[in-house]
Order: C-alpha cells, then sequence, then structure tokens
C-alpha cells in the first residue's frame, strides 16, 4: 500500500481563493476586515511567521496591522495597545504572536483580547464555547485538520479517532471538534499506556506531541488517515511527528511535513479574520469557514 498525500499546501490555496471572493463580497457593503498581529522581540522564526501572515493578510483584500515591540515591553503597555486594538472598529481580529517573553503572563494577555475579536480561539470565553458547543472562535491549526479530514474522508461520525498531544493550542481544542462531527475520541499523551496498541485502532490519527517521527509506521491501521501536525526541526531539515517513510507503507492517507497542516494554519487564520468582521456586523457565518 502507498498511502495517499493530503495535500495542504494545494487546499489552503483554494480556501484563500475563496475568502478572498468573500472579501471582495463584504467590500460591497464599505466593509474591510482588518487583522492586527503584534510581535514582541526578535525571533527570526515569529519575525518570518508575523512577515507571512501580513502578505497573505494583504493579499486577500484584508487591511493588516503589524505592531512589532520591543523585547522589554511592559505586560501593562501591551496590555494597553490590546485595549486600542479592541475599541478600534478597523481591526476585527487580534493576535498576539506567542510566545511571549518571560516577564508576560500568557494567559492574563491572552484574555485581555475581547472574544469576538480572538481569531487565535485561545480565549477563555472561546475554549469554553467550544468544549460546550456553542458558537466559538477555533484555534487555528485545529480547525485546518478538521477541514482536511472533511475534505478526504466526507463523514467523521462513528470513525475512531486518537489525538496524540493534550496542549490546549491543538489536543483539547482538536478533540472537541471531532466530537462535534460524531467520532469517537481518545486523546493520549505522554503517560499513556501502550500507546503503539491504542493507535492501531484508529481510524484517525492526529499527531501533535513536538517529537521528531515519534510515530512509527507499525503503530498505524492500515488505511488509516494519518493528520501530522508536528514541525522538527532537525539536521535533516523540518521534519513531523510522524515517521513518514513508515506511515506511507501503511496508512490510507497522511499530511506530509512541510506541505500538510502548516499551509493551513495561516489560511484558517484569515478564515477566522473573515469569521469575526462577519459576526461584529451582524452578518451570517461565511459559508464553509466555521466547524
Amino acid at each position: 500500500m502507498t498511502a495517499q498525500i493530503i495535500d495542504g499546501k494545494a487546499f489552503a490555496a483554494r480556501l484563500r481563493t475563496r475568502i478572498a471572493t468573500q472579501v471582495q463580497a463584504l467590500a460591497g457593503q464599505g466593509i474591510t476586515p482588518g487583522l492586527a498581529v503584534v510581535l514582541l522581540g526578535e525571533d527570526p522564526a515569529s519575525q518570518v511567521y508575523v512577515r507571512s501572515k501580513g502578505r497573505m493578510t494583504r493579499e486577500v483584500g484584508m487591511a493588516s496591522f503589524e505592531h512589532r515591540l520591543p523585547q522589554q515591553t511592559s505586560q501593562q503597555e501591551l496590555l494597553d495597545l490590546i485595549q486600542k486594538l479592541n475599541d478600534d472598529p478597523a481591526v476585527h481580529g487580534i493576535l498576539v504572536q506567542l510566545p511571549l517573553p518571560s516577564h508576560m503572563d500568557e494567559g492574563a494577555v491572552i484574555n485581555a483580547i475581547t472574544p469576538e475579536k480572538d481569531v487565535d480561539g485561545f480565549h477563555i470565553l472561546n475554549v469554553g464555547r467550544l468544549a460546550t458547543g456553542q458558537r466559538a472562535m477555533v484555534p487555528c491549526t485545529p480547525l485546518g485538520c478538521l477541514m482536511l479530514l472533511r475534505d478526504h474522508l466526507g463523514s467523521l461520525a462513528g470513525r475512531n479517532a486518537v489525538v496524540i498531544g493534550r496542549s490546549n493550542i491543538v489536543g483539547k481544542p482538536m478533540a472537541q471538534l471531532l466530537l462535534r462531527d460524531s467520532a469517537t475520541v481518545t486523546i493520549a499523551h505522554s503517560r499513556t499506556e501502550d500507546l503503539p496498541a491504542l493507535c492501531r485502532r484508529a481510524d484517525i490519527l492526529v499527531a501533535a506531541v513536538g517529537r521528531p517521527a515519534f510515530v512509527k509506521g507499525d503503530w498505524i491501521k492500515p488505511g488509516a488517515t494519518v493528520i501530522d501536525v508536528g514541525i522538527n526541526r532537525t539536521e535533516d531539515g523540518l521534519v513531523g511527528d510522524v515517521d513518514h517513510e513508515g506511515a506511507s507503507q501503511v496508512a490510507g492517507a497522511f499530511t506530509p511535513v512541510p506541505g500538510g497542516v502548516g499551509p493551513m494554519t495561516i489560511a484558517c487564520l484569515l478564515a477566522n479574520t473573515l469569521t469575526a468582521t462577519a459576526r461584529i456586523h451582524g452578518l451570517p457565518d461565511p459559508d464553509g469557514l466555521t466547524p
């Protein structure tokens, strides 16, 4: 068996095209979605990521507002900026690039963003709304994974899903989204007993552990769909959390690294900004961009 590659890069390009069309429609009503990104410090990876976000935001016709602050910026100064962005009608989405400097209280910063503009989906109210099945802003990476799964599999109802990883950014919201689609979900982690055996029962396997090639080919159920969220920098370049050579011989389909889940994250950030814009203006949610 040779697994099908799920091309996240191509799907993300199509998604951005759909978003651009809907942004153009909003422009006809005098509305321009605006995304504000706040970056503290000089971390090279974060700088590259923020530049990419700004470029893609502008490409789909949205307004991009970038705020670059020194590493030593005080928490109060950051909170004051967030409040200004909360109050700015031209800004519909606010993202503070993580991780923050060590002197910052990450939870306090995230929860200072008004939930309606929290396009990362990390605010405690959005977390709670997602967990209780209410309308919420959904974290971008899990949303992208869900879109890829729906596109490849159609209905997820009744399928056994295993999510390896229990982070607030990926693992937990991914499990909630799979539950919403009526999958039977198990969250696994570093203390899970006999993890390989558990994985072998999964029709859908989502790996989000941050360990290079952690999931081996013989952990995978023949024909399973494998979503590799990992982006690990090694001497051999970027690799995922899944041993792709082994997975390709067993899985029915899997996302590559790079070119799988990664491109979906920024595309879903734009999707969330469009959704936030519609909700702020009392319009229906954009088609196909929410769970």
